[in-house]
């Protein structure tokens, strides 16, 4: 069904295609599609074609419905794509591009500099007549689909850094704290409302939920939720130092313990991102990395979503991951970081 409509949106949106040719692809084995859907219809989508032997894949079709473009969605669904291709150990695109495709796929990073050695596609992509060729280069390091939220983080400080005379003062210690402080003035600003006061306390009320303050969540105020934060800097790291330590001692922690030894795993660092293990973890601590619970229980999850990537679910490895995931998640309900 999804593909039927994404044949559509194709037909409608490059009308130079016969609309058998595009039929004929979407429908074919060999290729791929990705499809974004919205209030359950097809609005756009991607068909692909993965070449792993020659290190490259061919973007064959790339559209978004008329009336959903300029949203975002196209550079949503390339990013996505990416993100896929680098678990897969792909880190080329290739593609035929026609005069009005070109501006798209430079803004993804397409560029007429093609890395590919022409030896490795002559034959195995189709020419389009009046089309350019056009290629991009993916980096691992990147994590694509938080890309948008990443650089507009990276705008908005490097406004307020912009108030500041030199740029290396900007990036001092010295100078964070009057950075955070320019980013909540401004976050004032855009929410500066002045709403009566509480007349329930004259009525005899002793208190009230935080939320039914008006006007708090508009400051950006969120309930406390599956878990508290700890505010003091010090009882946060002796809480997660406990922790940690408790874990290290588990029966089923030894595999953990260090980072993951090339010689023992082939293909691990290519398989798996975001390596971590229980001796970074203690290094991180002691270095007062982990300012929030969230940051040390994303760092532990790590190892137990890595560790049943790469090894099958009959392995001890495996068997030990959910053991200690299991273990680690009592002791955090224990010291009342999340709920019981």
């Amino acid at each position: 069904m999804w593909l039927v409509g994404l044949q559509n949106v194709f037909s409608h949106q490059l009308p130079r295609m016969p609309k058998e040719y595009i039929t004929r692809l979407v429908f074919d084995p060999k290729h791929k599609t990705l499809s974004l859907i919205k209030d359950g219809r097809v609005i756009g989508g991607i068909c692909f074609r993965m070449f792993p032997s020659q290190g490259f894949t061919e973007i064959v079709f790339c559209a978004v419905t008329s009336n959903e473009q300029v949203k975002g969605y196209g550079t949503h669904l390339m990013n996505h794509l990416k993100e896929y291709h680098i678990k897969h150990e792909i880190l080329n695109f290739l593609t035929y591009a026609d005069e009005y495709a070109i501006g798209y796929f430079k803004k993804q990073g397409f560029s007429k500099d093609i890395k590919v050695p022409k030896a490795k596609y002559v034959g195995y992509i189709k020419d389009y007549e009046g089309a350019t060729l056009m290629g991009c280069e993916l980096n691992p390091s990147i994590p694509y689909t938080e890309f948008s939220v990443i650089i507009k983080k990276q705008k908005e400080v490097q406004d307020i850094c912009s108030h500041f005379c030199h740029c290396v003062w900007a990036h001092s210690p010295f100078a964070q704290p009057q950075i955070i402080k320019k980013l909540i003035e401004r976050k004032q600003a855009q929410i500066r409302k002045v709403y009566p006061g509480l007349s329930c306390f004259k009525e005899g009320v002793r208190q009230i939920p935080i939320e039914s303050i008006p006007g708090i969540r508009e400051t950006g105020w969120k309930p406390v939720g599956k878990g508290k934060e700890l505010k003091d800097p010090d009882q946060l790291y002796s809480t997660l130092k406990t922790i940690l330590q408790h874990v290290k001692m588990h029966q089923n922690a030894w595999p953990f313990m260090e980072p993951v030894k090339k010689t023992e795993a082939p293909g691990y660092y290519q398989s798996i991102r975001f390596p971590m293990d229980l001796k970074t973890m203690s290094e991180r601590l002691k270095s007062r990395y982990y300012t929030t619970r969230k940051l040390f229980m994303a760092d532990m999850q790590r190892i137990f979503t890595n560790c049943r990537e790469y090894n099958p679910p009959e392995s001890e490895y495996y068997k030990c991951a959910n053991l200690l995931e299991k273990f680690f998640y009592t002791k955090i309900k224990e010291a009342g970081l999340i709920e019981k």
